[in-house]
């Protein structure tokens, strides 16, 4: 396996990695973002009132995008499955 290999290998792993952490990221950040904007207008300053929504919808955002992430891992590993048959040795 040739250095260009491993490091085409670990630019596509870090681009899936941030490919499929991001609409859970982009949820937490919005719902984080609308409810720092409602504590500061009415001066309630309660913990859970972030982190309960928060965590819902993060979760409920998993549950929606988990049979796209599925699909873009078991994509990701027939590739790296391709690429270790075409390799010397590789069966």
């Amino acid at each position: 396996m040739t250095e260009g290999v491993v490091l085409d290998i670990a630019r596509e792993g870090i681009w899936m990695m941030l490919l499929l952490s991001l609409p859970p990221l982009l949820v937490g950040m919005g719902i984080g973002l609308v409810l720092a904007i409602f504590q500061t207008l009415t001066q309630i300053q309660e913990m859970t009132l972030v982190f309960v929504p928060k965590i819902l919808l993060v979760f409920l955002t998993i549950m929606f995008t988990l049979p796209w992430m599925v699909i873009q891992l078991t994509d990701f590993a027939r590739r790296l499955m391709d690429i270790a048959t075409r390799l010397p040795g590789g069966g």
